[in-house]
């Protein structure tokens, strides 16, 4: 769509300086907001929505973290479970 499309009042968004980036829980995946060989930070989030077990939501977090400690030895990382 080549029309701006802005938040309703009150709707969550997850944003940055250049615009909306996640709106309605849905990522607009953009050229501007790709990761690349130079990125240097990155946020991740994964969704643990019924049936997912905790377990099984933290060995996905562990894998992705193991694939891009693979690529980038000298990676940093945090990891934060946020319950309802």
């Amino acid at each position: 769509c080549a029309l701006p499309i802005y938040p309703e009042p009150g709707e969550v968004v997850w944003r940055d300086d250049a615009g909306v980036t996640c709106r309605r829980w849905n990522w607009r995946q953009t050229t501007r907001t790709q990761l690349h060989a130079s990125t240097t930070a990155a946020l991740f989030i994964l969704d643990g929505l019924d049936p997912l077990t905790d377990d099984a939501l933290h060995a996905a977090a562990d894998d992705l973290l193991a694939q891009l400690a693979a690529t980038s030895p000298s990676l940093r990382s945090a990891v934060r479970l946020i319950r309802r």
